[in-house]
């Protein structure tokens, strides 16, 4: 039901902005960071219409060229396992809490891609905060960087923190939600801890209260692991809020 009233409320915008009021046609509205895909902006709802509505705005396809080029040397580097062909560029529309439509891009395996849009749309639906969705090389593909900005990704080759070891995000097969407020947290032998980013100590205590907070009564939670995926804060050691993959 939700779903159908925004999109009624989306047409209904759209008729009215392109109507006469007192003999003046509306200025039509502005598409261009719809149809450029400029991740960061915000849209009206009357630009949404405009564009072709909310389905054309969710979709997995392969990577575009221009994509690709920002992606090399920062979130893709030349390795023996995955390629362009295994991947592809995630479209999608978010809400924050400044009550306003963001334009969100992802890259993730072609194997999930699926999943993740149509996660992606329900959490529009339902109106789920998520403060921003860029891709990685924004921040010239530095995690620390990106999590204390708060930004969902999925892709970008690299190892596990502190390991040799190749990270789910190296295939594409991990998502991570609202970094700041949902961190990477583990206690050593010796008691000392890592934190991740650095700043987010405030939120390694998960019985406050805050925003873009992830427990098991969150909707993310629930339609990530309804899909199949499993959330890092279920792990013992460490503790990853932020972190949903697949087994």
């Amino acid at each position: 039901m939700l779903r159908w009233l925004l999109t009624a409320t989306l047409a209904c915008s759209f008729i009215v902005s392109a109507s006469c009021h007192d003999g003046v046609t509306a200025t039509p509205p502005d598409t261009t960071p719809l149809n450029y895909w400029q991740a960061g902006k915000t849209v009206s709802a009357q630009a949404i219409a405009a564009y072709g509505g909310l389905d054309k705005c969710f979709a997995a396809e392969p990577i575009p060229d221009g994509v690709w080029q920002r992606m090399q040397g920062k979130t893709y580097k030349e390795n023996p396992y995955i390629g362009c062909d295994d991947l592809r560029h995630v479209r999608a529309l978010h809400w924050d809490y400044d009550k306003q439509i963001h334009i969100g891009e992802m890259i993730c395996h072609k194997q999930i891609a699926d999943r993740v849009v149509r996660i992606l749309r329900q959490l529009f639906d339902a109106k789920y905060p998520i403060q921003r969705m860029l891709l990685p090389d924004v921040y010239d593909a530095d995690d620390e960087r990106q999590m204390r900005a708060n930004n969902t990704s999925c892709f970008c080759y690299r190892t596990v923190a502190g390991s040799k070891h190749l990270s789910k995000h190296a295939r594409g097969l991990a998502i991570d939600i609202n970094t700041l407020y949902n961190p990477y947290y583990k206690v050593r032998k010796n008691g000392t801890r890592i934190i991740r980013p650095a700043t987010a100590k405030p939120y390694c205590n998960r019985d406050k209260d805050f925003p873009y907070k992830i427990d098991h009564d969150d909707l993310c939670y629930r339609l990530f692991t309804e899909a199949g995926f499993l959330w890092g804060g279920d792990w013992k050691s460490p503790k990853d809020y932020q972190h949903f993959e697949t087994p």
